[in-house]
């Protein structure tokens, strides 16, 4: 009998249709940094608007830069110990064919480099909700170029490099609950417990200044996660980024409807406000889970992600942190939920045969979630917290108190976001000019 042949697997091949998925993929997870912009700008007071905006239009500029030069490479590149990467070739992306493919996939390197930017970018910006009103531009700009390098860099080679520690272990994030949400969440954590409170936290009131904005930035950034969760799989072969398309609709439909049912019932009404809040929540917590539970897990994700995030919210008041705009009770919070999660829902049909408790398969893998969520968040909280303190004492990370009474828009950007001086002319114009002056300057007290 003639001796069996075996034939070599064969190699990925370049696929037009996954790499154009993916290019726009990439495209909707940039849109979700402007949209994370709009929602915390509406967020915050009207002297504060611009300056909400901007911190997170200069992560855009920053990272971008930081990620060619060497954060894709301390990201992606041979792991080095499990902690982290780096490929010399990478670095300012040279020595990379451009239809050179990314290890075991059907799209270049370049594609998978540029998708990975989009979350480098956004990751930073989500803290900036929590340091509203308060913190100099430079400083800022500098804590994220710092931050990127010594926490993001190294937490996602943790997380999705080979070698990484947390993927060798078979912690599952499918598309950021632990690198992305609970990174930020603790690291805005770690900052304000540095900087302190805003002047008349718990005693002046602040309101979002534009719940209209705060509504469009929340649909942009529902918008925008589909790119974020279904391209996370690289392409759709096999029918995971469907799944991973359908729970995030799925989720962060529950979510917002939990968030509201808890809001009518513990303070009476159905707010704008907790309808984009809850969203948010959802679509934070389905980012790691979406790829391992079924439909009905992604309801139940995201509807405990809603009562439990809307209840997290009131915390700074408790313990006295001033998180401006909820990233620790939403952020951290929800990505710890998705996180953990996992381990009880993950029914074993999806991104993977792993199955958690609820579907048979013990507490596994949820210790293994608890080892990639404490690690993260440990990490993370402490390594920003010496950042953020290292700056203060140096450059000083706040603005003054003057500053911050007067607006932190024309101190530090020498703009406002509204001009009303315009608005008419004539009678009616002036009057109606002078009354929406009036009323503006009533909403920055």
């Amino acid at each position: 009998m003639a001796p069996a042949i075996t034939l070599a697997a064969e190699a990925p091949k370049l696929s037009a249709a996954n790499t154009g998925f993916m290019l726009i993929a990439s495209a909707l997870v940039l849109i979700m940094t402007p949209g994370l912009a709009f929602f915390y700008g509406g967020m915050v007071r009207v002297k504060s608007t611009l300056n909400m905006l901007m911190m997170s239009f200069i992560s855009m500029g920053i990272i971008t830069i930081l990620w060619v030069l060497y954060g894709f490479s301390l990201a992606f590149g041979t792991d080095k110990g499990s902690f982290i990467g780096w490929t010399s070739d990478w670095v300012g992306l040279s020595n990379i064919g451009l239809t050179e493919l990314w290890p075991g996939y059907t799209i270049p390197i370049f594609v998978f480099m540029v998708f990975q930017l989009m979350f480098a970018i956004i990751t930073p910006a989500l803290i900036s909700g929590a340091l509203a009103d308060r913190v100099k531009f430079t400083a800022w700009s500098l804590f994220i170029a710092l931050w990127a390098t010594v926490v993001y860099f190294p937490v996602a080679h943790w997380v999705w490099g080979t070698g990484g520690w947390a993927f060798d272990l078979g912690v599952i994030d499918f598309a950021g609950g632990t690198a992305v949400h609970i990174n930020a969440g603790a690291a805005a954590l770690g900052v304000i417990l540095v900087i302190g409170k805003r002047v008349g936290f718990k005693k002046d009131p602040m309101r979002p200044h534009s719940l209209p904005l705060v509504m469009l930035g929340s649909g942009l950034l529902w918008f925008g996660w589909f790119g974020f969760n279904a391209g996370s799989w690289l392409g759709n072969d096999d029918g995971v980024g469907a799944l991973m398309f359908v729970n995030t609709q799925i989720a962060t439909a529950a979510a917002m409807l939990a968030w509201l049912i808890y809001e009518k019932i513990r303070h009476g009404a159905f707010t704008t406000l907790g309808a984009a809040s809850g969203a948010v929540a959802g679509l934070v917590a389905i980012t790691p889970s979406g790829g391992a539970v079924s439909p009905l897990g992604a309801i139940a994700v995201g509807a405990i992600a809603g009562v439990v995030c809307a209840m997290a919210v009131g915390l700074k008041y408790k313990f006295g942190y001033d998180d401006s705009l909820d990233v620790v009770g939403v952020h951290l919070v929800g990505g710890v939920i998705g996180s953990l999660l996992i381990g009880f829902f993950a029914s074993g049909k999806g991104q993977s045969t792993v199955e958690g408790l609820f579907y048979g398969g013990g507490l596994t893998q949820f210790w293994k979630q608890c080892a990639g969520v404490f690690a993260v968040l440990g990490y993370s909280l402490v390594v920003s917290a010496i950042l953020a303190f290292i700056i203060d004492k140096t450059m000083g990370m706040r603005v003054s108190e003057d500053e911050e009474i007067a607006g932190i828009d024309q101190a530090e950007h020498a703009e406002t976001a509204y001009d009303f001086s315009g608005a008419g002319g004539g009678i009616v114009g002036g009057s109606v000019s002078a009354l929406a002056g009036t009323e503006s300057k009533k909403v920055d007290a």
